[in-house]
């Protein structure tokens, strides 16, 4: 079933007092009575930094409700520090069935836009899944090009565990880029702030100009108060 009809609805309003104190698996339980065992649950980071990719992670959990005790403390990856982030990432690696992250590089983002851009990235995760999925579970995002049914959460990483896992794997695995962008492009503090447009960073490209990691076309001087400068960095 092909979803390019669905981009067209507007997401329907959520009441935020009703987020679990977890992400649970209110969303996985009805598909996998119905027998849809291969569920895919879909989160990207990134999409409002300044330089590096966007990155997008899919993850399949097993068909257990005793996934949810294995996983507990797996969230939101922007409500974790990044140390609980790596404990999280470990232990989805281990639990999970499949998983894949995917990237849309900062040159991608340029020539294309950031929508496309995460969609390209979110694909690229899903091609490198193992197993393939039978449905997906997605952070809001719908993915007009792909051929498999999907449900689109607001705050999906906060109601969904496998939402919530891919939240983690997408994360950390940009984190990690962006530690290596630190090493190739010395001085903008790259593995500090993970891209995004904190004061320092952009004092930096003040200084230095933007390197080839950058994206050019974002506000490269822009407000450093911007509320996409908020995600957790650390």
């Amino acid at each position: 079933m092909r979803c390019v009809e669905f981009t067209r609805l507007v997401m329907p309003a959520f009441d935020l007092s009703l987020l679990p104190p977890e992400p649970d698996l209110t969303f996985e339980l009805p598909l996998w009575k119905a027998g849809i065992t291969a569920v895919a649950g879909i989160d990207e980071a990134g999409r409002g930094a300044l330089a590096g990719p966007v990155a997008a992670a899919a993850v399949i959990l097993p068909v257990s409700i005793k996934i949810q005790e294995e996983l507990r403390g797996v969230r939101d990856s922007k409500q974790l520090t990044a140390i609980q982030r790596q404990f999280a990432r470990v232990k989805i690696l281990c639990h999970a069935i499949a998983w894949g992250v995917g990237f849309a590089t900062s040159q991608e983002i340029d020539q294309i836009g950031i929508l496309p851009a995460t969609r390209l990235a979110a694909g690229r995760a899903l091609e490198s899944l193992h197993i393939p999925p039978a449905h997906l579970l997605i952070d809001y995002l719908l993915l007009p090009d792909v051929s498999i049914p999907q449900t689109a959460l607001v705050k999906g990483d906060c109601r969904s565990l496998s939402i919530a896992a891919a939240s983690i794997l997408a994360k950390t695995s940009r984190d990690a880029v962006l530690c290596e962008f630190e090493l190739a492009y010395p001085g903008y503090g790259f593995a500090k702030h993970k891209g995004y447009g904190t004061l320092a960073h952009r004092e930096a490209i003040r200084q230095q100009g933007a390197c080839p990691v950058h994206r050019r076309s974002f506000e490269l001087l822009g407000d450093a108060s911007d509320p996409t400068n908020e995600e957790s960095q650390d």
